[in-house]
């Protein structure tokens, strides 16, 4: 068996899996809650969620991984009491992975398709019917589609083969950094556009008549379900990359610093997005469709589009790709533990066997369109999402917080010894109550609660 791969430094390890976490939710759906939720209010009510129900459990997915120096699916094996079943949620895991992947891979290629249309000009000179018809043409055309997915597989899956170090590690941090730059620079444009102030007041202050309105409630569910989901905890994503790192440092502050980067990810594309939709009067809640047909037009009318534009594209395949890419190593790691094979052969398999996967997502918009899909959302990529995210994500955080705390399981005291190993802050025993009783009840309320809004709200 050859000596298991390592993380070169600690920022390598840090911004591959903030990584992970950033996708294109922080990009449209973060900014479009917390204004609606009362600006500051619902930031306040995130960052707290985030601190009391994200960072413990992503705590565990790391102790897992680093306890076991394996994939999520060889963890439980390497870490569960003779006898025990634990080991059946690595497969699921595993099979989280492929999905996520079957519908990620698509909107990653989206993105790359209108870098490649907003560098070339595609959009100057057309109205704001024309720039929403490119949007719709690409959807029918499964060709186009197709051929942006396999590139964004081939390149992800061509890094992840190279190795730990030489190719994941290296890459994502050059993206991760660039990313970042991106986003200030875009953000420092933003603030001088005529409507910042008004954006930017909509979006930070916070406002108790705005969250009142919206409901009490329903912004505290909303934003205690935004902390969950943006750290993609439960189906190993950051279990393997505490597989990769030492001991130096404990577990609980390098949680808090990847979700803080992906915070400020999140609130940094609220500073893009707000003064823009308030300048040209855009309505900011229109989900994906803002991405794609809104802000090419805006693009399409300020100075300098074509180089913003061509910017914020460049922003949002890298936010997409970084998330690829460290999928992608979860999955070509489990084919190596499980099947023995080497890094190369398992890249190949999964080369193919993620193209093949992901092409019904590519012609649920064109030629396997069904309207059984209506009650997820009306394609497949939203049945494939809901899968994912409805139920793998918070369902199988339960398990990683049962596994870590249950006496049955790996057990509270493995866990603590493993998540408090090196310098740094340190989870502490009085939490034990609040981990072990209270957290389930809250991810089975959102479990709940995602359901019931999904198909009764």
């Amino acid at each position: 068996m050859q000596e298991r791969e390592q993380l070169k430094s600690r920022l390598g390890f840090l911004l591959i899996s903030a990584g992970c976490a950033i996708g294109i939710g922080n990009v449209w759906k973060f900014p479009y809650m917390t204004g609606q939720g009362g600006g500051g209010m619902f930031v306040l009510f995130y960052i707290l969620f985030l601190l009391v129900l994200g960072i413990p459990i992503m705590t565990m997915e790391f102790a897992v991984g680093r306890a076991s120096r394996k994939s999520p699916v060889q963890a439980y094996y390497q870490l569960e009491k003779p006898g025990t079943k634990w080991h059946i949620h690595g497969y699921v895991a595993l099979i989280g992975n492929y999905l996520l992947m079957m519908f990620y891979t698509t909107v990653a290629g989206w993105m790359l398709y209108y870098f490649y249309l907003t560098a070339t000009g595609k959009f100057v000179g057309l109205d704001a019917d024309g720039v929403g018809n490119v949007f719709n043409e690409m959807l029918s055309q499964p060709g186009i589609m197709a051929l942006c997915m396999i590139i964004v597989v081939a390149v992800g899956i061509f890094i992840c083969s190279i190795g730990v170090q030489s190719g994941l590690e290296k890459v994502s941090k050059f993206m991760m950094v660039a990313l970042l730059i991106i986003m200030i620079v875009l953000a420092v444009n933003s603030f001088f556009m005529s409507g910042a102030k008004e954006g930017l007041k909509f979006f930070l202050v916070p406002d108790v008549a705005r969250m009142k309105s919206v409901g009490v409630g329903r912004t505290i569910v909303f934003a205690m379900n935004q902390a969950f989901f943006t750290l993609s905890l439960g189906i190993g994503a950051m279990a393997i990359f505490g597989s990769y790192i030492g001991k130096e440092r404990s577990l609980l502050g390098e949680s808090i610093n990847i979700a803080f980067l992906d915070t400020f990810v999140a609130i940094t594309s609220g500073l893009i997005i707000f003064p823009a939709c308030f300048t040209f009067g855009v309505d900011q809640t229109q989900g994906p469709s803002l991405i794609f047909i809104t802000l090419p037009n805006i693009f399409n009318n300020i100075p300098l589009g074509r180089l913003w534009g061509s910017l914020f594209f460049v922003f949002m395949s890298f936010a997409a790709f970084s998330t690829v890419l460290a999928v992608f190593e979860n999955i070509i790691c489990c084919g190596m533990e499980l099947k023995n094979w080497s890094r190369k052969k398992s890249s190949f398999v999964n080369f193919i066997a993620i193209t093949l996967l992901s092409l019904p997502c590519v012609l649920g918009y064109n030629l396997w369109q069904w309207d059984g899909f209506k009650v997820f959302g009306g394609t497949v990529l939203d049945f494939e999402d809901f899968l994912v995210s409805n139920l793998l994500l918070p369902l199988g955080s339960l398990v990683y917080l049962l596994f870590c705390t249950g006496k049955n399981g790996w057990g509270w005291d493995n866990y603590m010894a493993e998540a408090n190993t090196g310098k740094g802050l340190k989870m502490r025993n009085g939490m034990r109550f609040y981990i072990t009783y209270i957290l389930p009840i809250i991810i089975l309320f959102i479990f709940g609660f995602g359901i019931y809004d999904k198909f009764f709200s």
